[in-house]
C-alpha cells in the first residue's frame, strides 16, 4: 500500500511539472531550446581592440572565453567563416579600472573594479541579416590585489572576461 501511495505522489509530482510546461517559450517554461534551431555554426573572428584600449592580448582572450562559452553552453559549433552559417564580430571600446576601497593601514588598495565595454554584431552570413547587435555592453568584476589574496591584475581581468563571454553567448539567443 504504501509502494503505491509513493508511486502516485511521484507520478502526481511529474505530471504537475511537466504540464507546467509549453512548446512556446514565451508562454512559460519550456523544454525547447532558447537558442534558434536555424542556426548550426557560428564563426568567431578575433576581436579587436578599440584606438585607446592598450590591454595586451585582451582581444585575444575574449575570443577564447566567448569561443568556449558558445562550445559550452549553446548547440553551436564553431567553424571557419568559410562554412559557418553565422558570424560573430566584436570591438572592445574601452576598459576602465578603478579602485573602490583602501587598506586604512597601508593605504593600498584593498579591492578594484575592472570594466570592459565591447560592441558586437552577430550576422547570418546566408541571409545577411543581423541577428543580434549591441553597443556598449559591458561587464564589471573585481578583485583583491592587497593581502590575504594577493590577487593579480590578470586574475581581476580573468574574471571580467569570462563573465562578459557568458553574457555575448546569453545574447545569442532566439529573441527574432
Amino acid at each position: 500500500m504504501r509502494h503505491r501511495l509513493s508511486l502516485a505522489v511521484v507520478l502526481a509530482a511529474v505530471l504537475v511539472h511537466v504540464g507546467g510546461c509549453s512548446s512556446d517559450p514565451h508562454a512559460g517554461y519550456t523544454f525547447q531550446s532558447p537558442y534558434p534551431s536555424t542556426v548550426k555554426t557560428v564563426a568567431v573572428p578575433m576581436w579587436n581592440r578599440g584606438a585607446l584600449v592598450y590591454t595586451r592580448n585582451l582581444e585575444m582572450r575574449l575570443t577564447e572565453a566567448i569561443v568556449k562559452h558558445i562550445e559550452l553552453l549553446t548547440p553551436y559549433k564553431v567553424t571557419e567563416p568559410a562554412r559557418a552559417d553565422t558570424r560573430l564580430n566584436g570591438t572592445i571600446d574601452q576598459v576602465q579600472q578603478q579602485v573602490t576601497s583602501f587598506n586604512t593601514d597601508t593605504g593600498r588598495p584593498r579591492e578594484k573594479m575592472i570594466t570592459i565595454t565591447v560592441s558586437f554584431v552577430w550576422q547570418d552570413l546566408r541571409s545577411g541579416k543581423e541577428l543580434v547587435r549591441r553597443k556598449r555592453f559591458r561587464e564589471t568584476g573585481t578583485f583583491l590585489p592587497s593581502a590575504p589574496l594577493d590577487q593579480d591584475q590578470f586574475q581581476g581581468y580573468e574574471d571580467t572576461i569570462n563573465r562578459l563571454a557568458r553574457r555575448i553567448v546569453e545574447e545569442l539567443e532566439a529573441e527574432w
